[in-house]
């Protein structure tokens, strides 16, 4: 559906993307992730047709999104993250609005426009001027505009930011939903959401692609698999040297001045130091309170492969 190849583009002699090859499948979600800066949202733009890369090659549905721009948007719908709106116009005048532009057959728009305000949970604010509405909300219109068309593509920049904990379930639901029908390109700053939602991940940093995989994959190759939790009552022993020393443990981070104190035990990739950290315990006679393993997730991956000094 998407196929990218050594896209590049540059600003007044900054990098923003670097010789970005990655294709995505028809059917697939994929997340696309990096930290601020990183060059998803110059990506998303280059592909949605908004501006053209210095050099490199991109297409959607084989339609090249340059030379053949009209065909490559029939199959394309865009969410950005700052979605421009009419806010003086109500929701279904916009979506209606919107649906003509997008060349939806007259006689198909209402039911079309009825048919994405009930996906994107908009009924109870059709009437509303956009200008009233919550960002969440917002967000909501956004996306139901990007679905208008029935487009076989959907690009969704950041399309999370706004709703409140429980709008985000909904749209988390709502793209899970969306991904059996559409292929997904998803770009968010909340990983779980992308743990729970896409089948691989792109991650970009600096301008390049770091990796691409699945999540399962991606936890596998890192160094850190996950972290060792200890809660214990250790006297006056420098318990953190003391479990530095332990094979496969990298680093011991202390939080607590006196009585109980809570260790977090950096481990290997692999390593599973619980019977040791216990023996330990045993022998220093420190009264344990809790000794639980958390396993590695998305965000130990990205934080080592754009921050590895932090890992």
């Amino acid at each position: 559906m998407i196929k990218v190849e050594n896209l590049t583009k540059r600003y007044a002699g900054q990098t923003a993307i670097q010789d970005l090859n990655f294709e995505v499948s028809r059917g697939e979600i994929m997340g696309f992730l990096g930290p601020n800066g990183a060059g998803k949202t110059t990506t998303m733009r280059i592909l949605a047709g908004f501006m053209p890369p210095t050099s490199g090659r991109a297409s959607i549905a084989g339609f090249d999104v340059f030379e053949q721009s009209l065909k490559a948007r029939t199959h394309l719908g865009y969410m950005p993250e700052n979605v421009p709106l009419y806010s003086d116009m109500r929701v279904t005048e916009y979506l209606n609005y919107r649906a003509a532009l997008k060349g939806v057959p007259h006689r198909r728009i209402a039911e079309r426009v009825g048919d994405v305000k009930e996906l994107c949970g908009l009924k109870d604010v059709e009437r509303k001027p956009i200008g009233a509405l919550s960002k969440g909300y917002r967000q909501r219109v956004g996306l139901a505009d990007a679905l208008l068309a029935e487009p076989d593509l959907l690009i969704l920049d950041e399309p999370t930011i706004g709703p409140d904990p429980n709008q985000i379930r909904q749209v988390r639901e709502l793209i899970k939903n969306l991904g059996r029908q559409h292929t997904i390109l998803l770009s968010t700053h909340i990983l779980p959401e992308v743990e729970m939602t896409c089948s691989r991940v792109i991650i970009v940093h600096r301008g390049r692609i770091e990796a691409c995989d699945t999540p399962e994959n991606l936890l596998g190759k890192i160094r850190q698999a996950g972290t060792i939790e200890l809660e214990a009552n250790v006297g006056n022993d420098n318990a953190a040297e003391e479990l530095k020393k332990i094979a496969g443990v990298r680093d011991v981070v202390t939080d607590g001045e006196n009585g109980w104190k809570k260790f977090s035990l950096r481990v290997e990739s692999g390593a599973d130091v619980r019977e040791e950290v216990f023996r330990m315990a045993v022998q220093r006679h420190w009264a344990v309170r809790e000794l639980t393993q958390r396993r590695g997730t998305l965000e130990d991956v990205f934080v080592e492969l754009t921050h590895p000094d932090q890992v």
